[in-house]
This record gives C-alpha cells, structure tokens and sequence, in this order.
C-alpha cells in the first residue's frame, strides 16, 4: 500500500515592502508552538517585475502567481501615488505663493526664497525640456 501524503494549501505569504519591490515571506503557523514563522523565499523588483527566489526556496505556482498579482496591483498603486504627490506638490506650491504675499515676515523670505527659486527653477527647466522632448518626438513620427 502506497503512502498516503495530505496536500497542504498554499501558505499564505507576506510582503514586506521595500524602495523597488519587496522581500516575500512564507507564512507558516502550522508549527507545535503556533506561532507565526516568516521564512524568506523570494525577492520581488516593481521596476523589472522581476521575482528572485531566495536560498534554496523552491517557489510553487501558486506562489509565483500570487507574487506576480502582488507586482501588478503594487505598480498601479505606486502610479497612483506618483499623481498624488504630484497634486500635492501643486497645492503646496500655490499655498506657499499664498503664505508669501500674504503673512511671510522679511525673516522668512529672507530664509527661504533663494532655495524656493533655485527648487522652482529646476522644476521648471525639467519640465520645459520633457515638454520639448515629446513635441520633437511627435513632429519626427509624422
């Protein structure tokens, strides 16, 4: 008579979020102590959708894909993100124009404005040039 071997479901797995991806963690609690045992099995880059196995883990397809759903829905929350602050960044220029004209002492722009006009300087030059690029793109395509 053949062993009889019990199919486990999938451990769950944990991410722990790094700058470009995160490092991915088995989760194991089916141990005598009951506690919650991470072990590391893959490194995943949000840049390249690259996934890295880790030591000798050997990744099941249930894994890969739960790692590639996790790279997907993590880029678009990174996009959303970018626009975010992007937002961010528009209304906290324009309340600081604000905060300039209206309450600022001598002290305070005194402090702050030749950093403000060399940060808005370089915002502007990256954007103009973004802007020239991508006009000089579509006239060469047509």
């Amino acid at each position: 008579m053949g062993k009889v071997v019990a199919m486990k479901k999938p451990d769950s797995l944990f991410f722990r979020v790094k700058e470009n991806g995160a490092a991915v963690f088995r989760v194991d609690t089916e141990n005598r102590q009951r506690r919650l045992e991470l072990q590391q099995i893959a490194n995943v880059n949000t840049k390249t959708g690259e996934i890295k196995s880790q030591g000798d883990a050997i990744l099941t397809a249930a894994e890969t894909k739960s790692m590639q759903d996790w790279i997907s829905a993590r880029q678009e929350l990174n996009a959303q993100q970018q626009s975010d602050e992007i937002r961010q960044t528009i209304d906290t220029i324009s309340l600081t124009a604000h905060l300039f004209q209206s309450r600022a002492t001598d002290a305070e722009v005194d402090a702050f404005a030749d950093d403000l006009l060399m940060a808005m300087h370089d915002l502007r030059s990256v954007i103009v040039r973004k802007k020239s690029e991508r006009l000089e793109k579509s006239i060469k395509s047509k």
